[in-house]
């Protein structure tokens, strides 16, 4: 019997999933973050060995009957990236074939298989990617935090605590994120979340995103401006991958996923509403399928071929 592993991790979380033979879910597994450039390598690596530990588990298989493993993860567009990666896996999978790949890799997999389509990635980071009917891609955005990252959870938290920032200083108008913010993380002092900020933020700021999002459904205008500002960025990324692939007329799965959405009917509302001026025939939904399934896809994949291992990146 043969067992395919899939790794789904981001900046927050990870989730694994365990199929067999017939592609039946067997095992399913959650760790800590796993984006070795934001993480770093130990826990990305802890996360993954967790992850993979309660899916195995489940599944009451030993480890080392995971015949192939693909591992999907944020950050792994890096040579670099990748040969590390698929040194851990082939120390904790040593019977098993690997592959490395893209988090917006493996979601498009989950959204479209091997046919046309676009994802629209919005968690800690953002990042939109697609293949056309001819096999060709593009990606926009997936930038990491101090270049990129528009309209992800991590920007939407940076601008929050940026809008009180400037209303302390009476720049900008009062908001109610002044003392939403503060409590929902636990701190009373100003100076020590601006100094968690400096050390972790990573820690802070994607936090924060459902914080913003309860004000702006409470109609606190800066946090509106905030999510109206988030919704047309993450347009103007998927817009440029519908553009680069010539798919404006076409018809193909759009397909959202991550802790953005789902959060703010208002966002959600903009989101679609750009998604489908850029696309007018094109199918938006949530993603149904975990972005984990289609990396254990992936890993089925390999079997067709016993011969080759194989890291993959963009």
């Amino acid at each position: 019997m043969s067992y395919f592993l899939g790794f789904d991790g981001g900046g927050t979380k990870t989730d694994c999933v365990l199929l067999d033979a017939t592609g039946s879910v067997v095992g399913q597994g959650r760790g800590g973050p796993a984006n070795p450039l934001r993480s770093g390598y130990d826990q990305a690596f802890s996360s993954l060995q967790e992850a993979a530990a309660q899916a195995i588990g489940g599944a009451k298989i030993r480890s080392e009957e995971v015949t192939h493993v693909c591992a999907g993860l944020a950050g792994a567009g890096r040579k670099g990236v990748i040969r590390r990666v698929m040194v851990f896996l082939a120390q904790e999978f040593p019977a098993a074939l690997a592959q490395v790949a893209t988090d917006y890799e493996i979601a498009l997999e989950a959204a479209a298989g091997s046919g046309p389509g676009i994802v629209l990635i919005a968690g800690t980071g953002s990042v939109a990617y697609g293949r056309n009917a001819s096999g060709e891609t593009a990606r926009a955005g997936g930038y990491g935090p101090w270049i990129g990252d528009e309209g992800s959870a991590f920007e939407v938290g940076r601008q929050a605590v940026s809008a009180v920032a400037r209303a302390r200083d009476s720049e900008a108008p009062a908001t109610m994120l002044a003392a939403m913010i503060p409590t929902v993380l636990n701190y009373s002092d100003w100076d020590d979340l601006i100094l968690q900020i400096m050390k972790m933020p990573d820690e802070v700021f994607p936090k924060l995103f459902p914080v913003v999002a309860e004000a702006a459904e409470k109609s606190d205008a800066v946090a509106m401006e905030i999510l109206a500002d988030s919704a047309m960025r993450l347009g103007h990324l998927a817009a440029s991958v519908i553009r680069r692939l010539g798919m404006n007329d076409q018809e193909f799965a759009m397909a959202k996923c991550g802790g953005v959405f789902g959060r703010s009917r208002a966002l959600d509302t903009q989101v679609d509403s750009a998604l489908a001026g850029a696309a007018p025939r094109a199918k938006i939904s949530r993603l149904e399928i975990s972005p984990a399934v289609g990396a254990a896809r992936i890993a089925a994949r390999l079997s067709e071929s016993s011969s080759h291992i194989a890291s993959h990146g963009s």
